[in-house]
C-alpha cells in the first residue's frame, strides 16, 4: 500500500511528511479564518452590528491580505528567506485572534482583523514558492497536500467552533481557534528554520534588476492576468459563501450553532478527498480541462442550492459546491507556477493571492448591501453570477499548459 502511494504520487514518505508539516501550518492560518466566519453572527448580535458592518470586517480581512501579498512576495524572492515568513505569519495571526477573543469593541476589532488578514496571506507566497522549489516535478500533488491542510481546517474548525460557542461562547471559541497557529509556528521553526539561510545568499545574487525583469515578464503575460482574474471571481464566490452562508443558516433557517458548524463542515469536507485527486490529475492532464469541468458543474450545483427547499437537500448541495470549488486550489496554484519565470515564484503567488483578496473584498460589501435591502436569499444569486463569470474566463486561458518546471 505504502509503495503504491509512493509510485502514484512520485514522492517518498519522508518528502510527503515534510510537505504535510507545512500543510499543518497552512491549517493554522485557515483555522483562524474559519473560526472567525463561524462566530461572526454571534459577534454581530453581541455588538448590535448591521449586516453591512459585519461584512465590512470580512472585507478588511481581504483588503489587508491583498496589501500584505504584494510586499511579501518581493521580500521572499529577493531574500530567499521563506521559512521565517511562515513562522512570523502564524505568530501574528494567532496573537491577533487571541486578542480578538476578549471582545475589545468594534474599533479595535477592525485593527485586529487587518492583522489577521495580513498574516493569512503573508503565508502563501513563501509557502507555495517553498513547496514548488522543493518538489519541482510533483508540485501539483505537493501543493494539493498544502491545500489539504487548509481543507481539513476548513472542515473541522466550524464544527468545533460551533460546539464551543454553545459551551464557552464565541470568545472562548476564538481563543481556542488561535492555538493551531502557535503550534504550527513552533513545529516549522524547529524543523526548517535552521536551514532557511542556505537559499538566501543564492537568491540575493539574482539582484533587483533581474528580479524586476522577471516581474515585467510576469505581469505582461495575458495568460497570467486572465488566470488571476478567473481565480478572483472564483474566490468572490467562496468568500461570499463563507460570510453569508452562516448568516443564512442562523437568521433564516434558524440552525443551532452545532448544526451551523456541521453545515460549514459539509461545505469543506469533500475537498479533503478531492484536493489530492485534483493535484495528481493536474500533474498528468491539462489543467485547463480540469478547471472547465469543475467550474461548469459547480455553477450548476450552486444554482441548485438556491432553489431547493428541503434542509437536507440544501446541505447536500452545499457539500457538492464545496467539493468542487475547493478541490481545484492546487490546480490553479500549479498552473500559475507553470506560467511563472524563474526566480519570481513568491511574487507570482503574491499577484495571484493579491488579486483574489482584492476581488474577494468586494463580495461581502456588495452582499451586505443586498442583504440589508432585499434579504439574504438574493445574495446567493449574486454568488451564482460570480462563479459563472469565472467559468467563462477559463476560455480566455491557453489551451495548452505552459512549461512545467
Amino acid at each position: 500500500m505504502a509503495s503504491a502511494i509512493e509510485r502514484v504520487t512520485g514522492l517518498s514518505w519522508k518528502d510527503q511528511g515534510l510537505a504535510l508539516l507545512v500543510s499543518f501550518g497552512h491549517a493554522g492560518t485557515h483555522w483562524i479564518i474559519m473560526t472567525f466566519y463561524l462566530i461572526l453572527p454571534f459577534v454581530r448580535n453581541d455588538l448590535g452590528l448591521t449586516y453591512t458592518e459585519a461584512a465590512f470586517l470580512v472585507s478588511l480581512v481581504h483588503i489587508s491580505s491583498a496589501a500584505a501579498n504584494f510586499g511579501s512576495g518581493l521580500v521572499v524572492d529577493v531574500t530567499g528567506r521563506k521559512v521565517i515568513f511562515l513562522v512570523v505569519s502564524l505568530i501574528i495571526g494567532g496573537s491577533a485572534f487571541s486578542v480578538f477573543s476578549i471582545g475589545p469593541g468594534y474599533p479595535v476589532m477592525v485593527l485586529l482583523v487587518v492583522l489577521i488578514g495580513a498574516s493569512s496571506n503573508l503565508w502563501h507566497p513563501a509557502a507555495i514558492a517553498f513547496i514548488s522549489h522543493r518538489y519541482p516535478e510533483h508540485k501539483g500533488y505537493a501543493l494539493s497536500l498544502h491545500v489539504t491542510g487548509a481543507s481539513v481546517a476548513d472542515s473541522l474548525a466550524p464544527l468545533l467552533a460551533g460546539s464551543l460557542v454553545s459551551w464557552v461562547a464565541w470568545q472562548g471559541a476564538a481563543l481556542f481557534g488561535a492555538l493551531p497557529a502557535f503550534i504550527g509556528a513552533a513545529l516549522i521553526a524547529l524543523v526548517f528554520l535552521r536551514n532557511d539561510t542556505k537559499g538566501a545568499g543564492a537568491r540575493r545574487a539574482m539582484g533587483f534588476g533581474e528580479y524586476f525583469r522577471g516581474i515585467r515578464q510576469l505581469v505582461g503575460s495575458r495568460a497570467v492576468i486572465a488566470l488571476c482574474v478567473m481565480s478572483g471571481f472564483r474566490n468572490m464566490t467562496i468568500n461570499g459563501l463563507y460570510v453569508f452562508l452562516p448568516l443564512y443558516l442562523a437568521d433564516v433557517l434558524e440552525f443551532s450553532p452545532l448544526l451551523m458548524g456541521g453545515t460549514m463542515t459539509a461545505l469543506q469536507l469533500g475537498a479533503v478527498i478531492g484536493t489530492p485527486i485534483a493535484g495528481v490529475a493536474s500533474d498528468r492532464m491539462s489543467r485547463r480541462s480540469i478547471m472547465l469541468a469543475v467550474l461548469t458543474v459547480s455553477t450548476v450545483a450552486l444554482i441548485a442550492m438556491i432553489f431547493v427547499e428541503s434542509n437536507v437537500l440544501f446541505v447536500t448541495a452545499v457539500s457538492a459546491v464545496g467539493f468542487l470549488l475547493f478541490s481545484v486550489r492546487p490546480v490553479i496554484q500549479s498552473w500559475m507556477m507553470d506560467l511563472t519565470p524563474p526566480g519570481v515564484g513568491g511574487s507570482a503567488m503574491s499577484l495571484l493571492f493579491g488579486t483574489q483578496s482584492a476581488m474577494s473584498a468586494l463580495a461581502p460589501v456588495i452582499g451586505g448591501v443586498i442583504a440589508d435591502k432585499w434579504g439574504l436569499h438574493p445574495v446567493f444569486f449574486m454568488l451564482a453570477g460570480t462563479i459563472l463569470i469565472a467559468n467563462l474566463l477559463v476560455f480566455a486561458l491557453p489551451r495548452r499548459d505552459a512549461r512545467r518546471t
